[in-house]
């Protein structure tokens, strides 16, 4: 895994050519081709996560699924082919996407990891939209 693209990002949130090896609690994959655009998200989210199907609806609805899963113990999301997640929409998606990460990382009993992973050539513009979509705080 390559550690040197988490710099400036929070600490839920990491980007890797290779997946985590230290993840505790359950693993789930979103394959992001699936997830180019916002219902293509939602409904890979359902999936990938074993989230309520009215989940699809909106990012409130995905906020409070989210943390009704963290509340049965820790989380590490793998997006794989991360290049491609919202890709197919603003970058404004992607922010409120990573928002109701983040605020669920923050807020639940037990720890979400969200791991971007692609091809290590795609990384660098991972970790730049990454962290142009991040909320500022």
């Amino acid at each position: 895994m390559t550690e040197g693209y988490a710099i400036g990002l929070p600490s839920w949130l990491s980007i890797a050519d290779a997946g985590p090896t230290d993840a505790s609690g359950e693993r789930a994959v979103l394959e992001a081709a699936s997830a180019r655009s916002r219902s293509g998200l939602f409904t890979a989210l359902v999936g990938a996560l074993d989230l309520p199907g009215y989940v699809g609806r909106n990012w409130d609805a995905l906020a409070d699924s989210l943390r009704d899963r963290l509340d049965a113990g820790p989380l590490t999301l793998v997006v794989d082919e991360a290049a491609q997640l919202l890709a197919d929409e603003p970058v404004g998606h992607l922010g409120l996407l990573l928002a109701v990460l983040g605020d669920a990382a923050g807020d639940a009993p037990h720890p979400l990891r969200v791991v971007l992973r692609d091809a290590p050539e795609r990384v660098p513009a991972v970790r730049r939209r990454a962290a142009r979509a991040l909320p500022r705080r």
